[in-house]
């Protein structure tokens, strides 16, 4: 049980890093005309989804999306509060009421 809670917390951490991380890094990359590979290891990094430098110059970055984070983070929560068998429990429950019939 401790190891899935050590194993959720971390969970938990990395999408708080992609919802709430900064962006400065990302864009002091871009700004580079050549990147020293010594220094983009010591950049936080962690919520660029994608990197493109196009034949003709520039560069591309794709982050990844703050609100799918933001919405995992609430359905791990919102799974803590309904216990493992939330889930299971709703739909269940749904089942029994689909399954009557319209006098009962």
């Amino acid at each position: 049980m401790a190891e899935k809670s050590r194993a959720r917390r971390r969970i938990l951490k990395g999408y708080d890093k992609l919802a709430f991380g900064g962006v400065a890094d990302a864009v002091r990359l871009m700004f580079w005309e050549e990147p020293d590979f010594e220094q983009i290891g010591q950049m936080d990094l962690f919520n660029i989804a994608e990197i493109k430098r196009p034949k003709g110059g520039g560069m591309e970055i794709k982050f990844f999306d703050r609100i799918k984070a933001l919405q995992c983070m609430e359905a791990l929560d919102g799974e803590s509060e309904n216990g493992p068998g939330g889930f299971y429990r709703a739909l269940e429950a749904g089942a029994r009421s689909f399954g009557k019939t319209e006098g009962e």
